[in-house]
């Protein structure tokens, strides 16, 4: 482990000029990046007056000093200027930033874009992975590539599949909390809900097309020759290194090697382990029954149901209102009703005579007198005080409308289902045009069923996530492609024998060969 002094670097952000240090540094971080290695206290002077980043007009040089001591920066004698011997006695630096303060820069850069800058799902990732791994397949194939060219292919796929991960993260980890944010205001909610959706369903529906496209590139790529080539990329990487023992080339092949499996076991699952593709996809769509929980509390809110979390809010600040402990504990026992049940609706005649000749709320109720009620709370258990009754909302045409809506849909669904389901397996290159409803049922089922595939020549069986109905899938092994046209365009991929199919599932059924229905 580091010695903690090697951390004293970021001791300048809690420091109590901290916002004199943050300028100083951005200033040398900025001359670095022009090439200006070097920089003396006037350089710095006149850069932040010109920046106006500071209300001072001169940085002292006891903050250079103290950044030197924190090691930020490094500090070299300046002899450039001197003319005579008092010259080179007095004291004057030229200043630097250090390793480690470059390094805390860097890390204190990537910190601020974290948190300002959201996570997204990249589709346009997932298109691009594609393309590198075909490059590498053709390379490992026997097609000629140098060093460079090799190189530059896995690090480009490495950066992409960082992206990623990295910002596929971020967006399901913030999901939640913008999903608690947007429900503060109910028309900016609806607005961002139907938004969200509709992203979630585009990210899902290319994810699981590209994760058996690019998990049938990984497997198609043979293990030695991808090692031989990784090998070639670690070297190549060391190759402007003035030493390089053998301990570090063999670490930095075992790197690289390392990352290829982790990107083989994102896109690859295996029987006891889904794919990390397959666990983004359940946590996008875990999302939504957040939107359904958030849109339940605003229609509660809207029916006037009493809000939990708003009166613990409001009891708490009359808890802060209160002058003495004697008030809180007054408050305490109304609020939670730890007083004497005495308060029930009495008669005006009982309610004089305990106005007259009070009964302490200890007071036992075999010693205390009796308590006359109405005769009506005395017969029904209910006091209902005299006045028109509350309005009752009719709700009939609300109601209808939500009915209509959700048969509309169920017929869309029964009739994709009868479209889908066959008697025998069918290829996907024989199915006919299909509408939006029974294209989305066809990609929830094939997504189901590639989710499950540990191997891309594997036949499965699966159940639908609705537990409806069960999916067979099998490939054809003859290489052909199916094109499956629909109202929205056309969808092409490898052939397969679908067998689509509701009610008790048969095991001998399902994995019976597709040449027994021949």
């Amino acid at each position: 482990m580091p010695d903690s002094s090697d951390y004293n670097v970021f001791a300048h952000l809690i420091a109590e000029k901290s916002r004199v240090y943050r300028a100083i540094l951005a200033e040398f971080a900025r001359a670095k990046s022009s090439f200006v290695i070097h920089l003396r206290p006037g350089d710095i002077d006149s850069a932040l007056r010109e920046s106006d980043r500071l209300d001072t007009d001169v940085v002292s040089e006891s903050a250079l000093q103290q950044l030197v001591e924190w090691g930020n920066l490094e500090s070299h004698p300046d002899t450039s200027e001197v003319a005579t011997v008092e010259d080179f006695w007095r004291v004057r630096n030229l200043y630097q930033m250090s390793i480690a303060g470059e390094s805390a820069e860097q890390a204190i850069a990537l910190f601020e874009q974290s948190i300002h800058q959201p996570g997204q799902l990249q589709s346009a990732a997932l298109d691009e992975i594609q393309r590198y791994l075909l490059r590498i397949s053709e390379i490992s194939a026997g097609s000629e590539a140098d060093d460079r060219e090799l190189a530059d292919v896995f690090t480009l796929l490495r950066e992409r599949f960082d992206e990623l991960t990295t910002q596929a993260q971020r967006f399901m980890g913030g999901i939640q909390r913008r999903i608690d944010l947007q429900s503060l205001d109910v028309e900016s909610f609806l607005t961002y809900k139907q938004r969200l959706i509709d992203y979630l369903e585009r990210f899902l529906r290319e994810l699981v097309m590209a994760t058996h496209q690019i998990s049938s590139r990984i497997r198609g790529i043979d293990r030695d020759a991808v090692v031989e080539l990784l090998h070639r990329v670690a070297d190549r990487e060391l190759v402007d290194r003035l030493d390089v023992s053998d301990i570090e080339r063999d670490l930095n092949r075992k790197m690289w090697t390392a990352r290829w499996e982790g990107l083989c076991a994102w896109f690859i699952g295996t029987p006891a382990r889904r794919s990390q593709a397959d666990e983004l996809r359940s946590a996008a769509r875990s999302a939504i029954p957040s939107l359904i929980a958030t849109v339940t509390g605003i229609n509660e809110r809207r029916a006037g149901h009493s809000d939990r979390a708003s009166d613990f809010t409001a009891l708490a600040l009359w808890f802060a209102e209160t002058k003495d402990d004697a008030d809180a504990h007054r408050l305490w026992r109304s609020a939670f009703a730890m007083h004497s049940c005495r308060h029930l609706s009495i008669d005006l005649e009982t309610q004089a005579s305990r106005d007259l000749t009070p009964v302490a709320s200890t007071a036992s109720w075999l010693d205390a007198p009796p308590v006359k009620i109405s005769p009506r709370l005395h017969k029904s258990g209910r006091y209902t005080p005299r006045g028109r009754p509350a309005a009752v909302i009719d709700r009939t045409h609300e109601k209808a409308m939500l009915a209509r809506l959700t048969s509309d849909e169920a017929e869309q669904i029964e009739r994709a289902r009868r479209v889908l389901c066959t008697d025998r397996p069918t290829r996907l290159s024989q199915l006919p045009e299909l509408n939006d409803p029974e294209f989305q049922l066809l990609l929830d089922l094939i997504g189901d069923a590639l989710a499950a595939k540990t191997d891309a020549d594997a036949s499965v069986s699966v159940l639908s996530s609705d537990g409806t109905l069960y999916v067979d899938l099998t490939s054809t092994m003859d290489g052909m492609t199916a094109t499956i046209r629909t109202t929205a365009g056309l969808l092409i991929g490898d052939d397969h024998h679908l067998f689509i199919r509701g009610g008790e599932l048969d095991h001998e059924a399902s994995f019976k060969p597709i040449e027994a229905f021949a």
